[in-house]
């Protein structure tokens, strides 16, 4: 069922910062589960039809009052000022937080840069006038060094180090959390982790047409990607990768390949090639491993499309029998991967002693038992499977942000 769901934080898109760019993320990612996203913050615009944006120009830790009261504040002076934008603070909260089941408070019980805005928060939290509170802890005022003659004991600046009651506490990494947990006198278990990600799609500025690959085939969520860069014709021995892929699983690691040509043009016999290759793959086991990228699209896909699989995938693997040059072998060295390739004399010349290399007619397992040994030590391997798997924004949607949000939804 759709909650309404709202972040809170000083700025938002398109304002740039390290915040407000999670802020947008998160912001996505809820509507794209279904919910109901509102952003409420000081500055900012709406950037996606689905997120209402709700400005607050209090919220704002650069507006013109917020900045004269912590000029007071910096020097220890709680003054009537404050009092008063306070309670101006929560009568806009309590407006604008109207029907919203989960705030997502970014920063704002962390640091000072609007202590008027963090007392109006831990007031209406206070009086039980909030929905779920979520702090989201990305930086700490109070165990920053160069915050420290700007901070003083007593209220509001104890806000930002006091375990507020029922409020959820979340911070972005191990490091945050083991500070925060020293800082409030909580133990470490009672603080959620959720890591900050990435978008691969915007990192790598891929094609629209690899986005809608990425999102039939799943790739990303694999532990190893074999790209195998061929037109679907017997010389390319396909059925090998095919038992080699078979064999890869068989001993536990979640690999798949991808195939991305068309049917060679020129010999009617390719379709019954073809048909033989999906019967294969069909009594392997493979139907959701082997891709078949003339099953999604039409005709050759364009070089864009190719460069962006290249960037994506863990490895090369061509097991031609006959290749007149090898071009594969070429764009795998320039993209930096792992080159697993049939020991032909053309592959030899193109690949020289950097290729990995195995007999077209070798026994699959040895293979398979070649690729694990050759990546076990590939350290670039390691690190991309271990970013792809924890820090893609999906990831962290899939085993952070939705067990969170189930554990915050009314019963």
């Amino acid at each position: 069922m759709p909650m309404q769901l709202a972040l809170l934080h000083y700025a938002a898109p398109p304002v740039v910062g390290g915040v407000e760019s999670v802020i947008a993320h998160h912001a996505r990612l809820f509507a794209d589960a279904g919910h109901h996203v509102r952003i409420i913050a000081g500055r900012g615009a709406s950037f996606d039809p689905r997120i209402t944006f709700v400005p607050l120009p209090l919220a704002d830790s650069q507006h013109a009052r917020v900045l004269h009261i912590k000029a007071e504040l910096d020097r220890g002076v709680v003054s009537s000022a404050f009092t008063a934008l306070r309670d101006e603070l929560v009568a806009a909260l309590r407006e604008a937080l109207h029907n919203v089941d989960v705030v997502f408070a970014h920063n704002v019980c962390s640091l000072h840069k609007n202590l008027a805005l963090t007392a109006a928060l831990h007031q209406l939290h206070a009086q039980a006038r909030t929905p779920h509170l979520v702090l989201w802890h990305h930086d700490l005022a109070w165990t920053t060094p160069r915050y420290r003659s700007e901070l003083h004991a007593g209220y509001p600046w104890d806000l930002l180090r006091t375990a507020w009651s029922g409020a959820v506490q979340v911070t972005i990494s191990e490091a945050r959390r083991s500070e925060l947990a020293a800082l409030m006198r909580l133990a470490p278990e009672m603080i959620h982790v959720v890591p900050n990600g990435l978008d691969p799609a915007q990192f790598y500025k891929l094609e629209p047409q690899t986005q809608a690959l990425l999102a039939q085939t799943r790739l990303l969520d694999a532990a190893l990607i074999l790209l195998l860069p061929v037109r679907i014709t017997p010389r390319k021995n396909i059925e090998l990768a095919l038992r080699v892929l078979a064999a890869l699983r068989a001993d536990g690691m979640d690999a798949v390949l991808v195939v991305t040509g068309p049917l060679g043009a020129h010999n009617a016999r390719n379709n019954d090639y073809f048909a033989h290759l999906r019967a294969l793959r069909q009594q392997l086991g493979l139907e959701g491993a082997a891709h078949f990228l003339a099953e999604l699209a039409d005709g050759f896909l364009p070089d864009a499309v190719i460069s962006d699989l290249f960037r994506l995938c863990d490895a090369l693997f061509l097991p031609s029998r006959e290749e007149g040059f090898g071009l594969p072998v070429i764009e795998a060295a320039f993209d930096h991967k792992p080159i697993f390739c049939s020991d032909i004399p053309t592959l030899r010349e193109v690949g020289g002693a950097f290729a990995n290399y195995f007999s077209p007619s070798e026994d699959p397992a040895r293979i398979a038992t070649q690729i694990r040994e050759r990546l076990a030590h590939e350290t670039t391997y390691h690190s991309a499977l271990r970013a792809r798997q924890r820090y893609t924004w999906h990831s962290v949607y899939r085993k952070h942000l939705a067990p969170l949000l189930a554990s915050l939804r009314p019963q």
